[in-house]
């Protein structure tokens, strides 16, 4: 696996000079094998109990490396500070135990316009024995000036919580040592502010993670796990959570403020 500490000296060393109208091609593996004490730590971070089943968002964590090193080899043609995370989207055929190996992969795809610059997707996908049995789409924004602002429409007011979190102000810290996405602007207030954020805001990430873990025993082994980022959310937080049963499964979200942070469903 990538060396997370000299992919992000790479980032900052060469991302200003970074330009390009392609993704590179190819793509980034490894084999990997769950570290007990690793996953648990993930599991306190995000809520989950501690079981022999893989959190379907666990994965992610651990791809996560292969993920910089794409987004930071020559060729890429985005700074890696100015990305930003909009959405994802995981695929899980069955459930995934803490014994198996899996075969780590990971490509980057369909770079295409969007109304506020430029996005793509990396997709990371994980096989047990030849079998496919778990697919990660990371759909990343790159901002750029004279971009429209959000769209119009959508949900106005928020939906009645079924629970209020506390976040404390350390998540972004706590979950960066787990994830090893250590993006200055979740980890402290004045980091933060040097990149136009009144505080340090919690990663998209954990706060799905944290979603699906509000779902857990109720949500099947075979699922998808969609869940779209739309406001920051500043640390410390009181966030409200919602998750509503559908024909297809649930329906989730997150406010705080009076602003939607994240929208999100799953289905099995």
């Amino acid at each position: 696996m990538a060396n997370l500490g000299l992919l992000y000296a790479r980032a900052a060393l060469s991302g200003f000079a970074r330009r390009g109208e392609e993704l590179p091609e190819g793509e980034r593996s490894a084999r990997v094998l769950v570290d007990r004490e690793h996953l648990a730590e993930y599991a306190r971070v995000c809520g989950f109990r501690r079981r022999d089943e893989l959190p379907v968002t666990y994965p992610h964590v651990l791809a996560f490396a292969l993920q910089v090193d794409l987004m930071t080899a020559r060729g890429f043609p985005f700074p890696l500070p100015g990305l930003v995370h909009v959405a994802n989207r995981v695929t899980q055929t069955r459930p995934l135990l803490v014994g198996e190996p899996l075969e780590l992969r990971v490509r980057l795809e369909e770079l295409r316009a969007h109304e506020r610059g430029r996005q793509f997707d990396a997709v990371t996908t994980a096989e047990v024995d030849g079998e496919r049995v778990w697919v990660d789409v990371s759909t990343y924004l790159r901002r750029v000036a004279g971009g429209g602002g959000a769209r119009s429409g959508g949900v106005l007011e928020p939906p009645e919580p079924n629970a209020v979190w506390r976040v404390p102000g350390d998540v972004g810290r706590r979950y960066a040592a787990v994830s090893g996405d250590r993006n200055p602007i979740h980890l402290f207030g004045l980091a933060a502010r040097a990149f136009g954020f009144r505080r340090a805001i919690a990663h998209g990430m954990w706060t799905k993670a944290r979603c699906v873990a509000a779902l857990e025993g109720r949500i099947g082994g075979a699922q998808v796990v969609d869940a779209r980022f739309k406001t920051p959310l500043g640390l410390p937080a009181r966030a409200e959570f919602s998750a509503r049963p559908t024909a297809e499964g649930w329906r989730f979200a997150v406010w705080s403020g009076g602003r939607p942070v994240l929208e999100g469903s799953v289905s099995g």
